[in-house]
This record gives C-alpha cells, sequence and structure tokens, in this order.
C-alpha cells in the first residue's frame, strides 16, 4: 500500500487511460463504449480522504456498453481484464472484496448503459424524468449520478444523460424548495415549547433539526443536491453562505437554554429569508421574525415562504400534493435511499 494517498478520481482516470482503455480497444475492437467513475463512493463525491482507504478502497471504474453489446461482449470482455489487468496501480491493488466478506475482484466493472440508469432511476432517462419521478429520486441518488467523471463517452449518451440530471426542472425546485420552508415552519416554536416544561433535552433535538433542515434548504437554494448525513455538512461548508451561517448554527447546536438556541436560529432564519429574496423566485418577503402566535416564541412563519413559492408553480402534476415534497424530505432512513430497497418499497 502506498504512503501517499491518491484520490480515488485521480486513480480511476490514470486507470482507465494507463490500463483499461488500451485492452478496451484491443479487445472490443470498435464496439461503441463509455467509461467513468459515477454511483457509490465518496470518491464520486471528491470527499475521500486517507480513511477511506482502509476497507473496498482500489482503482475502479464503469465501463458501460450498449444493451445488445452487453450481452455479447461482458464474459470475453470480463476474462480479458481478469487476465490482463495488474495485480496492482498507483500502489493500490486492483482486485479488492467488497463487501469485504466476498472474493477479491476488480473493479473495472462492465454494465448495461441504460439498465443501470433505470435501474437506480426506477425510470427511463431516454426519455427523460416525469415530474412523479423527479420526486421519487433521492438526492443523494441523483449526487451519485452527476457526481464523480466520464473518462470516454463513446456511446454519445452517458454525458447527456448526467446533463439531464444537473438540477431538477424549474416547477420541481420551487416545490421542494416549498416543502423544505415547511418542515421548518412545523417546529419552529417548539424550541421554546420544549424548553418552556423543562424538556431541555426535547429543545435541543428540535434545535438540531431545525439547524439540519436550514443546510439542507440552503444547499437545495444553490441548486446542490444534499447528500446524506455523513457529508451533509461537508457539502454545506463549500457554500457561499457556509461562512455567515456555521457560526450561527453552531452556537445554537451548542446552547444550553432554549433562549438561548432561539436567539442563534433566529439570525439564521433571517439570513436564511434574505438568501430566499435574493432568489427572485416570489416576490420579495418580510424576513423578520416574530412571536408565534400570543406565545413568547419568535418564528420566522417560515409557511409564509412555503405559500408564496408553491402560487408560482405551473405544472399540473404538482396541483394539489400535500407539502411533502421529494423522496427524502419525508423518508429519513438512510437504507431507504438504497435503490433495490426503495424499489421493492415503492412497489
Amino acid at each position: 500500500m502506498t504512503s501517499a494517498f491518491a484520490p480515488g478520481l485521480e486513480l480511476a482516470r490514470r486507470f482507465y487511460a494507463d490500463e483499461v482503455a488500451p485492452l478496451l480497444r484491443t479487445t472490443l475492437d470498435g464496439v461503441p463504449n463509455s467509461a467513468a467513475l459515477i454511483g457509490l463512493g465518496s470518491e464520486v463525491q471528491s470527499f475521500d480522504t486517507v480513511r477511506s482507504t482502509d476497507h473496498a478502497w482500489g482503482p475502479r471504474l464503469q465501463i458501460f456498453l450498449n444493451r445488445d453489446n452487453f450481452q455479447s461482449c461482458r464474459d470475453d470482455l470480463d476474462a480479458v481484464l481478469d487476465r490482463e489487468l495488474p495485480s496492482e496501480f498507483g500502489g493500490y491493488p486492483v482486485r479488492f472484496p467488497f463487501p469485504d466478506s466476498t472474493p477479491p475482484r476488480h473493479w473495472a466493472h462492465i454494465l448495461d448503459l441504460d439498465a443501470y440508469f433505470s435501474g437506480i432511476l426506477d425510470a427511463d432517462p431516454a426519455g427523460g424524468l416525469s415530474t412523479r419521478e423527479w420526486l421519487k429520486a433521492p438526492t443523494q441518488t441523483l449526487r451519485e449520478l452527476t457526481g464523480g467523471a466520464v473518462f470516454h463517452d463513446g456511446l454519445g449518451r452517458l454525458e447527456e444523460y448526467r446533463r439531464s440530471l444537473t438540477w431538477y426542472p424549474d416547477d420541481v425546485w420551487r416545490y421542494i424548495l416549498a416543502c423544505q420552508w415547511m418542515r421548518l415552519d412545523q417546529e419552529e416554536p417548539f424550541v421554546g415549547r420544549c424548553g418552556e416544561v423543562g424538556d431541555d433535552l426535547g429543545s435541543a433535538v428540535v434545535a438540531a433539526r431545525q439547524v439540519r433542515d436550514l443546510m439542507k434548504l440552503c444547499l437545495l437554494m444553490g441548486r446542490v443536491y444534499p447528500p446524506y448525513s455523513k457529508w451533509l455538512g461537508t457539502a454545506f461548508s463549500a457554500l457561499p453562505c457556509a461562512g455567515a451561517l456555521t457560526p450561527s448554527l453552531t452556537a445554537a447546536l451548542a446552547a444550553t437554554s432554549w433562549q438561548e438556541r432561539e436567539r442563534h436560529l433566529t439570525v439564521a432564519y433571517e439570513f436564511v429569508a434574505g438568501m430566499h429574496n435574493e432568489l427572485g423566485l416570489t416576490e420579495p418577503l418580510d424576513t423578520k421574525v416574530r412571536y408565534f402566535h400570543s406565545r413568547p416564541f419568535l418564528v420566522l412563519d417560515a409557511r409564509r415562504f412555503s405559500h408564496a413559492l408553491v402560487a408560482t408553480v405551473t405544472d399540473p402534476d404538482l396541483e394539489d400534493l400535500p407539502y411533502v415534497g421529494a423522496f427524502d424530505q419525508f423518508v429519513d432512513s438512510t437504507d431507504m435511499i438504497g435503490t433495490d430497497r426503495r424499489r421493492r418499497y415503492l412497489r
């Protein structure tokens, strides 16, 4: 094992150019193919570190073929790769197990392009996703399909599919933003209400939920798909707003009284409300916090932003939908982000 860490995307790019591409040229003899590193893995998001190399790590990529060529070429190509690829590349093993209990194998993975995308999305990418199909796709999945890098697109469709998934259609985006604002609205007064009855732990839990939803809202405003929890803070820290917001969010989490939590959260609420106005998606809204009815709890009354956004939506498929949103706005389960489990559940 090399002592010098090589980011996974860089390693995969060199592995393709030096080892895989020459074998594809001779073995496939002109059969169109595409190659990339997308899908699962911290390296696809450029979030990998030395820690990432402790399991299931090495040079890897996907080789995509048309359906007919996949059926006719897969076995022979896999045998050539298994026979001809070196044991190591860049100081890392070319063959490694995943999961750990399985036999080691090379990870130049041969796939049917259309089956790969349709299997993950449960939709045909060639025809474009419908409104409901967009809402069924977890943001982590959309990050995985649009992250990473394409090394070669001889099929001429891989880059097109990825471009089509770069961001939501405008009306879908507005609806998802509206639902994220509603998540904030539903729990705004509970930081104070829990604290008022002596439930400081409950108040802290609600504050943490509000911080998480604010971070996701900022990512959605910035047209960045929020990742799942392991990388949420990392992705948020790259946003232009992170420098201004992080002190308030961090202070809200560290606070030891509900009044202090509320004070830091209200600063964050007003800042993010200003970000909404800067987007110009609705008429400007009042960004100042106010008391929750006659109770002594300060809130933004975030549903105002939800209602304003929904009023701008014209897609008939979004009419009369509840403020539930996309899949991972109402399902908080890491397992359900996984394609196989999600598909079984939805069916």
